[in-house]
């Protein structure tokens, strides 16, 4: 269907894409994968012909249909959202437009055996199919459902598109993108601005869709849920695989185990050879075995390893200095602004070690909590509390207004570190992949990984306890993201992150706080419990809402219902506590392990005094802590049991 042949893209001497072949046919769904710069964005914006290669074509069928999501684009104005995604139907309303002037003619007209007649008939009869094939339910059905399905609600349908973000107006772009059902669509990041519940609906979208798809996305497991094929691009050249990106990744570790086997082999060929035609080189008796062997290697085909990009985070925060037992508690918690309230009646509580998700569509509060652990935003009514000794390093989503785009990446981090750290810099820097000439690019210039990086390197300056990270994986590769999720999961304090990334949410956070309609509700456990419960919900809501009105039944309610109910009840109730006793289970063996090595350290000759203070300090704390963690994982236990 697309033939995409010899492309080769430069700039100047650098050599971004090398002559880069390969096919898309129909019902292909592709996973375009490579680091951060790789040529991904590049290679969409040459099918959809935003971009010309320096040599190669590429080989479109004059009657296909393009869909394209970039990652940044401009967004309409002077409509609301519903008058902007109907734009999508603009076609159709054509054909609408020529059905009624058709029907208007027929009615007119007597000269019912003319070709003129018959032409009209014939015309109308396939405009009919057409629109048969594409109304299966009525455009504003249809608009409304996809809409619902990103996150919107009724209520903003009637609003004008710019009294919107960003990342909401390319929902509106994605929305009329998939009602003008392409032949072939090219999503970059799409699932950079949705909520968890709106990438699920997009992958249930995407994997019912009759066309190709390729698309780009740092989301390991939305790839492996619609993608069939991956292409990596790696070093300016491509690997083609016919598997989703899970799969990809063991067979491209296997490939170059058998490149490099295989090259081993070759060389000590070669060698042996080389070593006979050095040996019976002068002598007569073997000059044709020797001119054999010559011609051999000349013809050889020579295995060569491909060239690799292995460089990748080495991200390790510093130790967590002691925080009080609570960290954040928000009692009673209303909280918005003087316009708007976001949520109200919340109780929230977070405790130390604690490793907390919140999670819920966009706009629900999530971000606007995290302004108030900050201190940057007082609650309408109600209290919120950060504990004792607690030193909040926090990571804002819109790095883009947080950095100052005049200075280098350098002089970012050197505005704002003191002391012995200002020396180490440029070695944290290098660990998060900033090294020669990276350090002195103008922040203004960097990509949106780039920034994020740089966002996520000023938490290294100094120790934090609690870490408030809100979207850190939004534009990092994978590889960046599966080493900052191990560098999270090993973090000793606490932590509290909004994200969307279920793959990296998954057996990170052992508590999520869930924001929804203007209420927070605590879920005990991880992403995929949370998912396994919401899933239902959600799929219930989005097939009541198009459903024909009915007149409601009133039922008794029988006593094995209430029964039910009331065991359900219970059990809900039991798997917190029983959550609850998992988690001070693993803070017990963590305190009972940290006071082994201090009690080893003290036991042992020469110990300094300070150092012996210091530690039978924190051997003092953990002990009170371990005691009152223990009575608490007794109590629970013996309610549990009883």
């Amino acid at each position: 269907m697309i033939s995409i042949n010899g492309i080769t893209v430069a700039y100047g001497s650098y050599v971004l894409l090398d002559n880069v072949s390969f096919h898309i046919s129909e019902n292909d769904k592709i996973g375009l994968v490579g680091k951060n710069g790789a040529g991904k964005s590049t290679i969409m914006k040459l099918i959809c012909g935003e971009q010309a290669p320096t040599s190669g074509h590429i080989d479109l069928p004059n009657h296909i249909k393009i869909g394209y999501l970039p990652q940044i684009m401009q967004h309409n104005k002077g409509k609301t959202v519903i008058e902007e995604t109907m734009t999508a139907f603009a076609s159709m309303t054509a054909l609408e437009n020529e059905l009624d002037e058709i029907g208007r003619q027929l009615a007119e007209r007597t000269d019912y055996e003319s070709d003129e007649y018959m032409s009209l008939i014939s015309r109308m009869n396939e405009i009919n199919d057409t629109l048969a094939i594409e109304h299966s339910e009525p455009p504003a059905v249809q608009a409304e459902k996809t809409l619902l399905g990103l996150g919107f609600k009724d209520e903003d349908f009637g609003r004008k598109t710019e009294t919107f973000s960003q990342g909401w107006n390319m929902r509106i772009e994605l929305a009329k993108i998939l009602l003008s059902r392409p032949d072939v669509l090219l999503l970059d990041e799409p699932t950079n601005h949705l909520d968890i519940e709106s990438i699920e609906w997009l992958e249930d979208y995407l994997k019912a869709y009759r066309g190709s798809v390729l698309l780009v996305s740092h989301d390991r497991r939305f790839l492996d849920n619609i993608t069939n094929r991956t292409i990596e691009i790696m070093v300016g050249h491509i690997h083609d695989y016919k598997v989703p990106y899970t799969q990809y990744l063991e067979l491209r570790k296997e490939r170059l185990q058998q490149q490099v086997a295989a090259y081993e082999n070759q060389q000590k060929m070669i060698e042996k050879t080389e070593d006979f035609i050095n040996k019976f080189r002068y002598k007569p008796t073997k000059s044709n075995q020797v001119q054999s062997r010559i011609k051999a290697l000349e013809k050889l085909d020579r295995i060569e390893i491909d060239e690799t990009d292995n460089s990748t985070m080495t991200v390790k925060f510093p130790p967590a200095p002691r925080s009080g037992d609570v960290v954040f508690k928000g009692t009673d918690l209303t909280v918005g602004y003087p316009q708007k309230v976001v949520f109200k009646n919340a109780e929230i509580e977070i405790r130390r070690g604690e490793k907390v998700a919140l999670v819920g569509r966009n706009g629900e509060g999530k971000t606007t909590l995290m302004r108030v652990i900050m201190g940057e935003l007082e609650p309408i009514s109600g209290e919120a509390r950060v504990g004792h000794n607690v030193n909040v390093g926090y990571f804002a989503q819109n790095q883009e207004d947080v950095l100052d785009k005049s200075l280098t990446v350098l002089e970012t981090l050197e505005s704002i570190a003191s002391g012995d750290i200002r020396t180490k810099l440029r070695d944290i820097l290098a660990a998060f992949l900033f090294k020669g000439e990276d350090i002195d690019k103008k922040v203004a210039i960097l990509s949106g990984g780039e920034r994020a990086r740089l966002g996520m390197a000023k938490l290294m300056l100094q120790p934090y306890n609690l870490l408030a990270l809100d979207e850190p994986t939004n534009h990092m590769d994978i590889r960046s993201k599966d080493v900052l999720k191990q560098a999270l999961k090993n973090f000793d304090g606490t932590l509290v992150i909004v994200s969307h990334d279920r793959d990296f949410l998954d057996g990170l956070v052992d508590k999520l706080y869930e924001f929804r309609d203007g209420r927070v509700k605590e879920h005990l456990g991880g992403i995929q419990d949370f998912l396994d419960e919401r899933r239902i919900e959600t799929l219930q809501e989005l097939e009541r809402r198009f459903k024909p009105e009915e007149k409601p039944v009133v039922q008794e309610v029988s006593e094995g219902k209430k029964d039910f109910v009331a065991r359900k009840a219970v059990s809900k109730e039991e798997r917190k506590v029983r959550n609850r006793i998992a988690f001070l289970e693993k803070e017990i063996a963590k305190l009972e392990e940290s006071m082994k090595k201090i009690e080893a350290v003290l036991s042992s000759p020469g110990a300094d005094d300070d150092d012996v203070m210091e530690l039978t300090r924190t051997y003092l704390e953990d002990k009170r802590d371990l005691d009152a963690k223990t009575e608490e994982w007794a109590e629970l236990s013996e309610n549990i049991e009883g």
